[in-house]
């Protein structure tokens, strides 16, 4: 029954005919694992048709909906993130195998005569395949993705007399945005495949017209494509896929966070095979050109000696010259991306902006399933989120003064630049001088305990301000200058008056105090008791534990006199010239502190602190204010702390050394 019907279907289509001339074709010198690599190609663009419709029946192309339903796929969908991860590693894998197959085909000397128009075809077809890696790159609409496509279609605008028409047409306008996506997403999914299924066919078809060409006939005796060289082939393309499948399955497809256009992205690079012209284009030399010659003129130039190699080969010693300039292309591009791997391993502010991204890609997974995604879209999750928001407006507002666990907020040390002393005219980047207290710990019993013992260190950094310096010179006139000085503060002579705060004696007096003021702060995991003996300490007794009559009597509310309640605003008839405590650390607190520090007495006269309600929205103030405070939970990982290094190079600046951020 089965062979009438292969019968009939032979006699209307002729399959047979057709399936004998591909299966039994004469490979002269046997077949070979090196001519396995057209067959691999196939194999992965296959792979990535098969994966792609899956991916498609779940994708929506919007700049509302794009990340979103790729979140959908690779957190929800079942299997969704192996099929994303194949797809995706399939594709990564198809640009090796097609710079492998390249080789092959210039060393075996499978582009001369007869099968030059069969080269050709197979050089478009590399430009199909690197299109559609391209276009793919920003389909998941996140910050990686855009604005890497971005600086591609920054360099299309660089073609001579064209370039401003085809960058609008490949991102759908003048600007980039929906339409950009949604062309992107048509080229990607339906015009290059096309294409290339097309250029494919044809491709092969010329191929099996002359048949392989072998460089060496007598290696071995003549053989069939089957079974010989089928076998070889189906084993390459297991092998293939076994490695797609282990990286697909064990290290899964990435997606950072949703594209912010508000939201600059300093991690943005290329995909790793295009680093190699993203590094030629950071040489000096090649930037002193400009854009079009290193990223269109370069580029044309050795692709132009590429396409004529079948007339080259004509000359005496053109096929070795084409053989040495193919491996020349190889050594470059495999050392400008290494080097581009190892420029951006040694650059501090690239790995912090990794870091960050890492940081906002892991937050926005972890807020999706909490919060759910809004009808604007999850980049709203991320822009409503103190955790990632608080660093942000710490690194802009308060980083000139203030560290972070030694940092901007944002895991980058703060730099200056200064005049470089061996090199008159040029300047030199050091670390810069910290001008107010490190707020990585603030509010925590390290911080209390630290301002209680430790004043003068505490807030030493106070020394390298230039309001402090500025106040000194006007002291040194003889004028009059109210500012704080943390060696000849009050608070400095009482802690240098006490006897050795850290002694057994006075040990469990700045435990409470320290447990007293996290509690006001608004710590949650308090010991009630030793607070409360803080607070009778501070409000009630002196430091040898005697009950006071009033407050005006050795207490810490002598000097402090709204400590121990919630925040209060003091008017400035009831100002002492001492800082507010009320509340101190806590949210109200800090919200008044940072938005007018006079307005409720914090520091008196002495206050350096400027106002920041002009600055920032109230919503900005709310997010800086929950992120200072811990208003939020996460297991995202923070920044790790660069307190130490920081130091280090303080110190090595103080030393005369320089400090220069390598």
């Amino acid at each position: 029954m089965i062979r009438k019907l292969l019968d009939w279907f032979d006699h209307r289509t002729g399959y047979r005919e057709k399936l004998n001339e591909a299966l039994y074709e004469r490979i002269p010198g046997g077949a070979r694992w090196r001519y396995v690599w057209g067959s691999t190609l196939v194999f992965t663009f296959t792979v990535q048709v098969i994966t792609g419709i899956f991916l498609w029946s779940a994708y929506s192309p919007s700049t509302f909906t794009a990340w979103e339903s790729v979140y959908y796929i690779q957190e929800m969908m079942f299997l969704g993130s192996v099929v994303r991860g194949i797809h995706h590693y399939s594709a990564q894998l198809m640009v090796v195998l097609l710079g492998i197959h390249l080789m092959q085909v210039v060393i075996d000397g499978a582009y001369r005569a007869p099968r030059e128009v069969n080269f050709w075809l197979g050089l478009i077809l590399m430009q199909i395949v690197l299109g559609l890696a391209l276009t793919g790159y920003l389909l998941p609409w996140d910050q990686k993705g855009y604005y890497a496509t971005k600086v591609s279609t920054n360099i299309m605008g660089a073609t001579p007399i064209i370039g401003q028409q085809l960058q609008e047409l490949a991102q759908g306008g003048p600007s980039y945005g929906h339409h950009t996506l949604t062309r992107f997403f048509a080229m990607h999914a339906g015009i290059l495949p096309g294409l290339l299924v097309a250029f494919l066919v044809l491709h092969i078809y010329v191929f099996r017209r002359h048949g392989v060409t072998v460089r060496d006939p007598q290696h071995a005796p003549e053989t069939t494509f089957w079974p010989d060289q089928v076998l070889r082939d189906s084993v390459a393309c297991l092998g293939v896929l076994a490695v797609i499948l282990l990286l697909a399955i064990f290290r899964s497809a990435e997606i950072s966070a949703p594209a912010d256009v508000s939201e600059p992205y300093a991690a943005a690079r290329p995909e790793w095979y295009f680093l190699f012209l993203f590094q030629f284009l950071r040489f000096e030399a090649v930037e002193h050109f400009g854009l079009a010659f290193g990223a269109i003129y370069v580029p044309s130039a050795i692709m132009t000696v590429v396409v004529l190699m079948p007339f080259i080969a004509l000359c005496r010693g053109g096929h070795r010259f084409n053989v040495v300039f193919v491996w020349m292309m190889a050594v470059a591009i495999t050392g400008l991306t290494g080097l581009a791997f190892y420029v951006d391993s040694q650059d501090a502010n690239h790995q912090a902006a990794i870091a960050e991204a890492d940081r906002d890609a892991h937050r926005v997974r972890e807020l999706a399933p909490q919060q759910g995604i809004p009808p604007a879209g999850a980049v709203t999750l991320l822009r409503s989120d103190p955790y990632t928001q608080g660093p942000r407006l710490f690194a802009k507002h308060c980083a000139m003064c203030h560290r972070y666990n030694g940092h901007d907020g944002r895991g980058r040390l703060v730099m200056e630049s200064i005049p470089d002393p061996d090199n008159p005219g040029r300047t030199v980047k050091v670390v810069a001088w910290p001008q107010a207290a490190d707020l990585g710990t603030f509010r925590t019993r390290e911080w209390m305990r630290s301002v209680l013992t430790d004043y003068e260190n505490h807030f030493s950094a106070f020394r390298d301000a230039a309001w402090f310096q500025a106040a000194q010179q006007l002291e040194a006139t003889g004028k009059s200058v109210a500012y704080l000085d943390p060696e000849y503060s009050e608070m400095a002579d009482w802690s240098g008056e006490k006897d050795d705060l850290g002694s057994p004696e006075n040990l469990p007096k700045i435990d409470a105090l320290v447990e007293f003021l996290v509690q006001q702060a608004g710590a949650k995991d308090v010991d009630e008791d030793l607070a409360a003996q803080g607070l009778a300490l501070a409000t009630q007794q002196d430091w040898s534990g005697t009950a006071v009559s009033d407050s005006s009597e050795a207490t810490c509310a002598s000097c402090h006199s709204t400590i121990g309640q919630a925040f209060v605003d003091v008017p400035d008839d009831k100002a002492d010239g001492y800082p507010n405590l009320s509340g101190y650390g806590s949210s109200a607190w800090l919200r008044s502190f940072v938005a007018d520090p006079e307005a409720a007495q914090h520091y008196g006269e002495k206050n350096r602190m400027p106002e920041y309600a002009d600055r920032v929205t109230e919503q900005e103030l709310d997010l800086l204010v929950r992120w200072m405070t811990g208003d939020f939970e996460t297991d995202t990982e923070d920044y790790p702390s660069l307190t130490e290094r920081l130091q280090a190079m303080v110190q090595q600046r103080r030393a005369g050394a320089g400090s220069v951020d390598e």
